[in-house]
C-alpha cells in the first residue's frame, strides 16, 4: 500500500504495514510444507493422527481420481463436509487437480443445496454418507455429473471405526450404504488402491479462482464470493504475521467450520501454510471443547462470541485447565466486552476482536494482540489494508462520524460468481463498501454501530443494536442478547430485545428494563422484551437476527 496511516503509528515493531506476497497456488503451499516436514502432525481428528506427508499424499490421490474422471481447470468441486481429515483432503485435492472449491454447509436441506449446486454450476461434490440421501434427490435438478461419499468412521482409529456406525444410527437415525456407480463414488475404494500420479495445472494465482464461497447476505438469494489463490493466500500471510508470536509448535483448535471463510482461512489454510497442527472437531459441544482442550493443549484458538459463551457458561468451566490457550482472535458477530474479560480470566492468553467479510478473505481488521487495544473496537486495518468511514453524501467521514465502512486490499474479491449487479453495487475503484456502518476514532481505531440494514430508525433517532446488545450482556444474568427493530405505527420502528439467561438467574422484564434505562438514553432501551431458551444461529456461531425477525412479520401478517 505504500502510503503512512494514522494506525500504523500502533502497529508493533514485528508486524510490517506492507508485505512481500508468495504469487503462488494455494495448494503449493501444501506440498511445500509435506516437503520441510513430512512427519509433523499436520491434524488430529477424534483420536487419528495424520502428518503433513499422509495429507499430501492423500490430496495427491484424490486429485489424479478427480482428473480420472474428468475434472478440468476450473470446474467446480462441492465440498459438503464437517470438519474432519476429508475436509482438508478435498479441499486440498480439488485445488491441486484445478478445480474450484466450493464450499457447502453439510446441514444444508434440500432447496438449499440445489440453489447452490445451480448457481456454481458444482459438476462434483464430495459428502458425508448421512448426506449422501439429499444430494441424491437435487441431483437429478443440478449439473452435477460425480458424487464421492465418504464416512466420519473412515477415518477414526480402531476401535472407534467399529463402534461409530452405531453411534450414527442413534444419532442421525440412518444407515446409508452407497452402491458405487458410473457417478458414485465410495471414498476407501480409490484412497485405499489409487494412484497418486495427477496432472499439475497451470495456476495464475492472481487470476485463477480458488475458491466459490457463498455468503447469504441480509435479502434475497446467497451470493457466489469469488475469490483467487491470491486473495486467500495475502490473508493468510497477513494473519501470520499479526499472530507473530506464533511457533513451529503451535496447535490450532478448530471448533470453526472449515466451510465457513473464517474458519477455512484461520484454522486450515494458515495450519497449512505455517506447519500447525489442526486439531478437528467436527461439531461444537461445548463439554468435549473443555476436554480437548485440556487434553490436546491447543495454543490458538479463533472463535466466534457465541462460542466463548458456550464454554464459559458450561458448568463445570472450573474443572477443566485451559492455560495452554495463548491467543483467540473472534470473529463473525460483536465480542461483547464482558465475555472478552472472562474468557481471558479463565485462559490467561489474549482475546480481540476482529473483523472482516467473506467478500475479503476474510479479515481485514483486529485489535493487536500483544499490543495496543481499544475494547469494544475492532481494532484498525491489516498490513496492505486501507479502510475508511464513508457518509451518505458520499464523502469520506470526519473523525468520530458514523458512515459505511468500506475497504480496500490484496484480500478483496474479485467479485459476485455471475452477478455484475451486485458486484457493481459493493465494488467502486477497488473499494468493497461493505454495509457496515461505524466510525474512526483519532488514532485510527475503528468501530462497527451496526449493519447497514440492521439500523433502528424511531422516531427519527437512529439506533444502533450492538450499542443496546453490550448493556444487556453486561448484566449479570444475561448469557446471550440479540436486538432488533419491529414496525411501529407511531415511532416507525420500535426496540425488541431476545434474551436468554444463564442457568440459575432469574430476572424479570421490568427489572431488565429498569436496568438498561439506567444505562442507555431512553429512546435506545428496549420497549419490549423476550426471553427464549436458545437464540437461532448460523454454523459459525453468528445470532441470526433476520429469523427472529422474519417470525415477527410473519405473526404481524396473520394478525393482520
Amino acid at each position: 500500500m505504500g502510503e503512512e496511516k494514522s494506525w500504523h503509528a500502533h502497529y508493533p515493531d514485528e508486524i510490517p504495514t506492507t508485505i512481500a506476497y508468495d504469487e503462488k497456488p494455494l495448494d503449493s503451499f501444501l506440498a511445500s510444507t509435506a516437503e520441510h516436514f513430512p512427519k509433523k502432525k499436520a491434524l488430529h481428528f477424534m483420536g487419528k493422527e495424520m502428518t503433513f506427508a499422509d495429507v499430501y499424499s492423500e490430496a495427491r490421490k484424490l486429485a489424479a481420481y478427480f482428473q480420472s474422471l474428468g475434472l478440468e481447470k476450473g470446474d467446480r468441486v462441492a465440498i459438503m463436509l464437517p470438519n474432519s481429515p476429508q475436509a482438508v483432503v478435498s479441499y486440498y485435492g480439488a485445488l491441486l487437480a484445478g478445480g474450484i472449491v466450493v464450499q457447502t454447509n453439510p446441514l444444508y436441506k434440500e432447496r438449499e443445496l440445489a440453489f447452490q449446486l445451480n448457481d456454481s454450476g458444482a459438476a462434483f461434490i464430495v459428502c458425508l454418507d448421512i448426506s449422501f440421501p439429499r444430494v441424491s434427490n437435487v441431483r437429478a435438478k443440478t449439473s452435477l455429473k460425480h458424487t464421492i461419499v465418504t464416512g466420519i468412521k473412515d477415518y477414526l482409529p480402531f476401535p472407534k471405526s467399529l463402534v461409530y456406525p452405531f453411534i450414527q444410527k442413534k444419532e442421525y437415525k440412518m444407515v446409508v450404504k452407497v452402491e458405487p456407480s458410473e457417478d458414485t463414488h465410495v471414498w476407501r475404494t480409490f484412497m485405499n488402491e489409487g494412484p497418486e500420479s495427477y496432472t499439475p495445472v497451470d495456476i495464475d494465482a492472481k487470476e485463477d479462482l480458488a475458491l466459490l464461497q457463498y455468503t447469504g447476505g441480509t435479502t434475497g438469494n446467497p451470493k457466489g464470493v469469488m475469490l483467487t489463490h491470491h486473495n486467500l493466500v495475502a490473508n493468510v500471510q497477513m494473519c501470520q504475521k499479526w499472530l507473530y508470536k506464533s511457533k513451529p509448535g503451535d496447535k490450532v483448535l478448530g471448533v470453526l467450520p472449515l466451510f465457513h471463510v473464517y474458519g477455512m482461512t484461520a484454522v486450515m489454510n494458515m495450519s497449512v501454510v505455517y506447519g500447525y497442527e489442526m486439531i478437528l472437531m467436527p461439531k461444537f459441544n461445548a463439554e468435549d471443547v473443555l476436554k480437548t482442550i485440556q487434553k490436546q493443549k491447543p495454543t490458538m484458538f479463533p472463535g466466534a462470541p457465541t462460542i466463548y459463551v458456550g464454554l464459559l457458561s458450561h458448568p463445570n468451566l472450573k474443572k477443566y485447565d485451559l492455560s495452554s490457550i495463548e491467543a483467540c482472535i473472534s470473529g463473525s458477530a460483536p465480542l461483547p466486552i464482558e465475555v472478552q474479560e472472562q474468557f481471558e480470566k479463565v485462559t490467561n492468553g489474549n482475546v480481540v476482536e476482529g473483523y472482516g467479510l467473506t467478500e475479503s478473505s476474510p479479515v481485514t481488521h483486529a485489535n493487536f494482540i500483544w499490543g495496543k487495544r481499544i475494547n469494544g473496537s475492532i481494532g484498525v486495518p491489516w498490513p496492505d489494508t486501507d479502510a475508511k468511514i464513508i457518509t451518505e453524501t458520499g464523502d469520506e467521514a470526519e473523525i468520530g462520524e458514523i458512515g459505511e465502512i468500506a475497504v480496500k486490499g490484496p484480500q478483496i474479491m474479485k467479485g459476485y460468481w455471475n452477478n455484475k449487479e451486485e458486484t457493481d453495487n459493493v465494488l467502486k475503484d477497488g473499494w468493497l463498501f461493505t454495509g457496515d456502518m461505524g466510525y474512526m476514532d483519532e488514532h485510527g481505531y475503528f468501530y462497527v454501530a451496526d449493519r447497514k440494514k440492521n439500523v433502528i430508525i424511531a422516531g427519527g433517532f437512529n439506533i444502533y443494536p450492538r450499542e443496546v446488545e453490550e448493556v444487556l450482556y453486561e448484566h449479570e444474568a444475561v448469557q446471550e442478547a440479540v436486538v432488533a427493530g419491529l414496525p411501529d405505527p407511531y415511532r416507525g420502528e420500535t426496540v425488541k430485545a431476545y434474551v436468554v439467561l444463564k442457568d440459575g438467574y432469574k430476572v424479570t422484564e421490568n427489572e431488565l428494563n429498569a436496568y438498561c434505562r439506567n444505562n442507555l438514553a431512553a429512546f435506545k432501551a428496549p420497549k419490549i422484551y423476550e426471553f427464549r431458551d436458545e437464540l437461532p444461529k448460523t454454523a459459525v456461531g453468528k445470532i441470526l437476527r433476520r429469523k427472529l425477525t422474519e417470525k415477527e412479520d410473519e405473526v404481524n401478517k396473520k394478525t393482520v
